[in-house]
């Protein structure tokens, strides 16, 4: 058994505000709090894409924003940047290509993405000006902070903080403990 049986609960339940990818009907839900910058983040985007692969319709994933600014100096207008493409559609287009290119997350940087997915650049560039999705990436943070989120990457399974290691196995073994508890097949 994982060490999730007595960890933090997630304290805003998985809903609409998310950027979440798997039907809600699926029997397992793993919500990452996450920041571009982070290098153990980017590790992890990789092992969610496998964990993604292997659980295919069973597995429905959501990222929320938790940017530490502190030490990650790009982190905050990446995750803007992203809500940005979000408003236009490419939420996890753009998802993807900050965590495939963490080493370059600035200003420019985030106008190529933009321009290489086909968005409205200048309306992309104006919104981060602006601070438009700066309440929104906060709201995730502070949600995040309440759900005993201390660094990043961080996983809920079902609403469980994960607390083993964030490799693909052990992952994977977590989530067929849940899939098993709500279906009875693993």
């Amino acid at each position: 058994m994982t060490r999730q049986s007595h960890a933090s609960r997630l304290a805003t339940p998985v809903g609409e505000r998310d950027h979440v990818q798997g039907s809600v009907t699926a029997p397992a839900t793993l919500v990452e709090y996450g920041d571009f910058e982070c290098p153990h983040c980017g590790r992890a985007h990789a092992v969610v894409k496998a964990l993604q692969e292997r659980f295919g319709p069973r597995l429905r994933f959501a990222f929320r924003h938790f940017p530490l600014a502190s030490v990650h100096p790009h982190a905050q207008a990446a995750a803007e940047a992203a809500e940005a493409a979000g408003a236009q559609g490419s939420f996890w287009e753009f998802h993807d290509i900050l965590f495939e290119n963490q080493e370059a997350l600035d200003a420019d940087d985030l106008a190529r993405y933009s321009d290489a997915l086909g968005l409205d650049t200048p309306r992309l560039l104006g919104e981060l000006d602006e601070h438009v999705y700066t309440p929104r990436v906060h709201e995730d943070f502070l949600d995040g902070a309440r759900s005993g989120v201390n660094g990043t990457p961080t996983f809920f399974i079902n609403g469980v903080r994960h607390d083993d290691a964030n490799d693909v196995d052990t992952l994977v073994d977590a989530i067929e403990e849940v899939i098993e508890a709500a279906t009875g097949v693993r």
